[in-house]
């Protein structure tokens, strides 16, 4: 599946963004892809690790300091997940993500969480993965955070490392910049250490949740 060829189509569909764009990005050369006639065509782990480049650098979106953990994250929405298989996982977080106010459609959460992964893994290496969707049935960007007891080894991430801590993130459709901005602030926010091995040793959900409020 590493090789897998994209669409345009398909490369839109995961980034959300539309079909011109992804276009316009690859006559611009900003996105990796070739073409094959007069048809482009985007190889899946190259668009991988380009996407999980942006989402490192501080410059996607603004700076990474405006965002604010609180705000998007209660302590009732951090978990410790027991599930050992990806799908499973997400299941188990999206359903806890539903229970934010600003989800409307929990069925449509689930469906859509799981679609993305099978398009492309969320999976950016470290042992982290950050699924994540903008939907018009929900109302304001929220997320959910778990750590698994037991890794989960078939994300499929870049590095091949089972995955230990999950951070889903919903926004509304309209909320492209702030859905940016928050990805690559977790993204920048997980590369330390200290900080992933803390989560992944925290006694309780509440301590995990201080954990992420803090930094």
């Amino acid at each position: 599946m590493e090789d897998a060829i994209l669409t345009i189509e398909e490369v839109a569909n995961y980034l959300r963004v539309s079909d011109r764009t992804v276009y316009d990005w690859a006559q611009r050369g900003e996105i990796p892809a070739g073409k094959i006639g007069t048809v482009w065509r985007f190889k899946k782990s190259e668009v991988e690790k380009w996407v999980n480049e942006r989402l490192s650098s501080s410059s996607v979106g603004g700076s990474v300091a405006s965002v604010q953990v609180k705000n998007i994250l209660s302590p009732s929405r951090v978990i410790f997940i027991s599930q050992t298989s990806k799908h499973d996982a997400l299941v188990e977080l999206a359903k806890v993500l539903s229970t934010a106010p600003q989800i409307k459609n929990s069925s449509e959460l689930i469906s859509e969480i799981l679609k993305r992964e099978e398009l492309m893994s969320t999976a950016i290496g470290r042992g982290i993965a950050i699924p994540h969707v903008r939907l018009f049935s929900v109302t304001d960007l929220v997320m959910a955070a778990g750590v698994c007891k037991m890794p989960v080894a078939d994300f499929q991430a870049i590095d091949d490392a089972p995955v230990n801590l999950l951070f889903m993130i919903a926004a509304a459709y309209n909320q492209h910049s702030y859905y940016l901005k928050t990805l690559s602030y977790f993204s920048a926010k997980l590369k330390k250490k200290e900080l992933r091995d803390s989560l992944a040793a925290a006694e309780t959900p509440q301590h995990a949740y201080e954990l992420l409020i803090a930094e």
